[in-house]
């Protein structure tokens, strides 16, 4: 992700542009809801007939509005409908390589996990997947992303307005679960501390 795309973002989440930041909220938020509540085919042609509804209704007003005021303004999405909207192909070998990089990266790590290359971080792994089972039994994917697009919208900006009191908290847990670990680290036998 260039520069730019990364500060758009952040942007974004911080919600810098109250506006563009509430459309992407809104829409992002919508689509999700209307996922859980129909299909992926009903909601995809619901918006399709309605962006449809709306271009066919604006093309006809303009085309009627062309033909009382006698004018020759040309078709409204002209400007649309000359542009270039094919995607390079840098573009996809620049982004496809980096899905790569970040697949490879994943199968290494879960390779490493399941063949049990350090016994502590294998059952770390457990421990979460045992904990995802609980979460899985509560929540379907579609909650978990509703509650994720909630949470990245939301966080950026109780983080920013309460930094010192999270770091503050944060620094707590972390410490109390580091002792843990080294503490059960130290009881099991075979199990090496991390050196960091």
């Amino acid at each position: 992700m260039s520069e730019m795309d990364s500060k758009q973002v952040v942007d974004l989440l911080y919600w810098r542009d109250l506006q563009r930041t509430g459309v992407v909220f809104g829409a992002s938020l919508f689509l999700l809801l209307s996922l859980s509540v129909c299909s992926i085919i009903s909601v995809l042609s619901y918006v399709a007939l309605a962006l449809l509804s709306v271009t066919v209704s604006f093309r006809i007003y303009k085309g009627i509005l062309q033909a009382v005021q006698k004018s020759e303004d040309g078709h409204p999405f002209k400007m649309y409908l000359d542009k270039d909207i094919a995607i390079p192909t840098e573009t996809v070998h620049k982004y496809s390589d980096t899905v790569l990089v970040h697949i490879n990266t994943v199968v290494k790590e879960l390779r490493r996990l399941f063949l049990v290359e350090d016994l502590v971080d294998s059952l770390k792994f457990a421990v979460l997947m045992w904990i995802l089972t609980y979460v899985g039994a509560l929540f379907n994917g579609l909650t978990i992303l509703i509650l994720g697009l909630i949470g990245a919208f939301s966080w950026p900006v109780v983080y920013e307005k309460h930094q010192a009191q999270i770091d503050h908290y944060y620094g707590l847990v972390n410490k109390q679960i580091k002792d843990v670990v080294g503490k059960v680290q130290a009881k099991i036998p075979g199990a090496k501390p991390k050196t960091e």
